[in-house]
């Protein structure tokens, strides 16, 4: 029976020797007996195929994969047009692991110099890098990004996702950065707070648009705030609706980022998605990560090389401001597809039905009981408040194979529309739910 080691014996003898060692005892001389493997390891005996088979079977049966959605809170069903999943299917992009003599591989980089093309395009930033690890670390970096040497402090709107919140707390507690929240009032950023907050240490503020709730916060006038204190401008922001909304660059923003997974990603059961990042002229030699150039070689032919490289692999590991030194590189190539197969229209009609349906929905919900607890403009999330427990309501769903929103807590919920749900699914959830109202 073969192993999972692929020298043979002889050829392990002879590196025994060349090392200097009569065997593998003799080798491992240096460690302590008393820790040493005696004997076999103690695991079950091998399995058939066919046998191993039925029971990974019976144990994705007990996922349940519901049809029908009305949950987001950071993770959202989109419709992927066929051709995402083809192109990015195929096996020299599939198997091609972000490469380390990267200049070989010019299929690869174009890829990510197109990819990097479309953010900059989405978002109205000069500038993006080949992407992070997913939503979160990316707001992480963006606030790093803004520390200077008498600018240590983040203010972070408390309207953000708590996921990013924690993840920035967590970047911050490590590099000497100081975390503060701007409260919420009404669900929104409390801007007279974030006056009072921001001094002359604050290095950048962070707010998400829309928020974790689903509101349109004032993200212009936060800028301005943020800008004439000092600081730098962080925007997270959600890429489906900038098929509608104004880009960070048009709020002022200085870095923009956020969760790639609406554009092409399907939910996975949580990943692997993608942070995406773009920044200002001004930011761009403090963008972590890889970012890919475009350039001519000797013959002038058009070549893709890497740039920019002032991370911790090309440069003294305490002077590098980030560790991150990879990419979602298939990940980047679904997104990119997604936005050559959308287009401008496409990711247009998806924001407009995203927000009708939402609206359409929250007002249904209001005639039963669930007060919308949403006060203005919001996307394709909202709040509903209903003295019926979350948890009921939430169960009653669950019933009929409907994934209602997120539980807040026990009388709120987030609710999430995107145009994937129909009108006749809508009117399925207040059927029900007139049910579990009394009504």
């Amino acid at each position: 029976m073969g192993g999972y080691v692929p020298n043979t014996e002889k050829e392990r003898q002879e590196m025994l020797q060349a090392a200097g060692y009569s065997d593998m005892d003799d080798l491992f001389a240096d460690i302590p007996e008393e820790v040493r493997l005696k004997g076999e390891l103690e695991i079950p005996a091998g399995m058939p195929e066919l046998s191993v088979r039925r029971e990974m079977e019976k144990m994705a049966g007990k996922n349940r994969i519901f049809p029908t959605i009305f949950r987001g809170a950071g993770a959202y069903r989109h419709y992927i047009p066929a051709a995402v999943t083809s192109i990015t299917s195929k096996e020299n992009f599939v198997t091609a692991y972000t490469p380390y003599q990267a200049e070989i591989s010019q299929g690869i980089l174009q890829s990510i110099f197109e990819y990097q093309t479309m953010i900059c395009d989405l978002t109205g930033m000069d500038a993006s890098n080949a992407s992070v690890y997913d939503g979160a670390s990316a707001a992480a970096e963006g606030v790093s990004m803004c520390r200077e040497r008498k600018r240590q402090k983040v203010l972070i709107s408390q309207t953000s996702s708590p996921y990013v919140i924690r993840t920035v707390q967590t970047y911050c507690h490590g590099n000497g950065m100081q975390v503060e929240l701007i409260p919420e009032k009404d669900g929104r950023t409390d801007k007279e707070i974030l006056r009072e907050q921001i001094d002359a240490q604050t290095a950048c503020v962070y707010i998400q648009h829309p928020n974790y709730y689903g509101n349109l916060e004032d993200a212009e006038e936060i800028g301005q705030i943020a800008h004439e204190g000092g600081a730098k401008y962080v925007m997270g922001v959600n890429p489906v609706s900038l098929g509608i909304l104004k880009t960070p660059a048009e709020y002022g923003a200085d870095v923009a980022v956020g969760e790639g997974q609406p554009m092409g990603l399907p939910l996975a059961f949580g990943g692997p998605y993608l942070g995406f990042m773009a920044c200002t002229d001004k930011m761009m030699r403090k963008l972590p990560g890889r970012i890919v150039g475009q350039t001519k070689d000797k013959n002038g032919k058009t070549g893709y090389v890497l740039t920019l490289q002032a991370r911790e692999q090309h440069i003294r590991r305490e002077k590098a401001s980030s560790n991150i030194c990879s990419n979602q590189a298939l990940c980047a190539l679904a997104v990119t597809v997604y936005l050559a197969s959308m287009g401008s229209d496409g990711l247009k009609e998806a924001a407009v039905q995203c927000v009708s349906k939402a609206h359409y929905l929250a007002g249904e919900l209001e005639k039963i009981g669930y007060r919308t607890k949403n006060q203005g403009n919001f996307f394709h999330e909202f709040v509903t408040e209903s003295r019926v427990p979350a948890g009921e309501t939430l169960k009653a769903l669950e019933e009929h194979g409907i994934l209602g929103g997120y539980p807040l807590d026990e009388h709120r919920i987030l609710w999430c529309c995107t145009e994937m749900n129909t009108k006749e699914e809508m009117d399925e959830v207040i059927r029900i739910l007139k049910e579990v109202q009394g009504c």
